[in-house]
């Protein structure tokens, strides 16, 4: 490298945003992610080895992501390419795998691969990689703010392992955010610098665990705001808010935010805490998930989870659906949140949905079954002298509209599929059916 090289790297430094010029440079820098990195953790144990398999570190902005990546860089003996998938294409991976080819014949030396955004690969490009990293000639460290078993080939994804990083808590962030006030040399710590206690809380809150975020707004903060007679900056919780403004909202409509909310929906609702279901329907609404998706979700828990201990539920989920296809948003989520509150509120039952599977299971592994002949119809001309119809009973010609006979084929009869719990309109449904005889004290065929 000459002299000018050298002088043009150094000013690519000065020129860089506080959050480039604070990345951590060893591990022990590293705030935050110490289930994956810290002492005695597995990846920390393989990067201070310099015994890396090919991985995927997957999590949110901000997390240490590349940052984890550039202090492998540091640390391997292996040589360390670097591709974006955004802008790599599949001649891009063929000359990255002749090199290592190359640099492994010529100086015994591997090649660990970098690519960032390895969601945005396509199948062609993922394809183009994976005999590479199958024979061991390229070791790969895939980034990605996407779920990777969404996203990466299955084949790639086996030979990998995969590291989940988790948003930087408040406490990490404020450490983030101290580190770069004092520090000198790389961070803010040449400007005299007096943040207010709530402008910090302000950022802290606002950067959503993402240090980036954090970074680039407080360097606005200090750098917007000019000092006062005696040479001090102050961050007031004024600035602060001009300087991050709104929290960012993380949610994809196709990624695995989209599945994971409205999994926590579900199961807030499942689990009946109406606040909790509140919740996770006001980031969906607030992220313009579309309503109608929400209300189908709905239909499907009011059948799954509540059921017939409030029969009531399937109607209010079902009106909702149409009160949200009828009235659209921003309405809509009145009507969203009525249903909401309704069936977490709800007794849960999930025997119909349970027997619903255990029919279907029988079906399945019984093979072909005959209607018995008593229950098959006897409506049409002729089905008399086929017997059709033959011994049936009318339930209605009988006390109380019942009288006992068997529905089920002769394999199946005595089984049981519907269980109805003691919860709200089941037990019910429960005392009937066992004063007809139709359920033992254990749930079972009282027949």
């Amino acid at each position: 490298m000459d002299l000018f090289s050298i002088q043009a790297e150094e000013a690519q430094k000065g020129m860089a945003p506080l959050a480039a010029r604070m990345r951590p440079r060893t591990l022990d820098e590293l705030i935050g992610q110490e289930d994956i990195v810290g002492p005695g953790k597995l990846l920390r144990r393989a990067i201070e080895a310099d015994q890396l398999s090919s991985l995927i570190l997957y999590g949110p902005p901000g997390t240490g992501k590349t940052t984890i990546a550039k202090i492998i860089a540091g640390h391997t003996k292996s040589y360390f390419h670097t591709l974006n998938a955004v802008t790599a294409g599949v001649a891009d991976i063929r000359q990255v795998v002749e090199e290592a080819k190359n640099r492994l014949a010529m100086y015994n030396q591997r090649t660990v691969l970098f690519v960032d955004e390895i969601h945005r690969f396509n199948k062609a490009q993922q394809d183009a990689l994976l005999p590479h990293v199958e024979d061991g000639l390229i070791k790969l460290i895939g980034a990605t703010t996407e779920n990777p078993f969404f996203e990466v080939n299955a084949a790639l994804l086996s030979r990998s392992q995969v590291f989940p990083l988790k948003l930087l808590s408040e406490t990490q962030l404020e450490q983030v955010a101290r580190k770069a006030l004092s520090d000198p040399e790389r961070g803010l710590g040449h400007f005299l610098v007096k943040i207010e206690d709530e402008a910090l809380t302000h950022l802290v809150r606002y950067a959503d665990g993402d240090a980036r975020r954090l970074l680039n707004a407080l360097e606005l903060a200090v750098l917007s705001t000019p000092p006062g007679p005696d040479g001090t900056i102050h961050v007031t919780l004024e600035v602060a808010a001009e300087s991050i403004q709104r929290r960012a909202v993380r949610y994809d409509k196709s990624g695995d935010q989209h599945y994971d909310t409205i999994s926590a929906f579900i199961k807030s609702i499942r689990g009946s805490d109406p606040d909790a279901a509140l919740f996770w329907l006001a980031r969906m609404i607030d992220a313009g998930e579309d309503p109608r998706f929400i209300a189908r979700r709905l239909v499907i828990s009011a059948s799954e989870d509540i059921g017939n201990a409030d029969p009531q539920a399937l109607q209010v989920a079902v009106a909702a659906f149409q009160a949200v296809e009828l009235i659209g948003m921003p309405e809509g989520r009145i009507t969203l949140a009525q249903a909401t509150t309704y069936l977490a509120s709800a007794p849960k039952s999930n025997a119909a949905y349970k027997g619903m599977g255990e029919a279907l299971g029988a079906i399945r592994e019984g093979g072909s079954v005959e209607v018995p002949v008593h229950l098959r119809d006897a409506s049409y001309k002729g089905a008399s002298q086929l017997g059709h119809g033959k011994g049936y009973l009318y339930p209605h010609n009988y006390p109380g509209n019942y009288v006992e006979q068997s529905y089920l084929p002769e394999a199946y009869r005595g089984k049981t599929f519907y269980r109805p719990t003691a919860n709200g309109y089941e037990q019910t449904i429960r005392n009937y059916l066992r004063s007809i005889g139709k359920l033992g004290p254990e749930g079972t065929n009282g027949n």
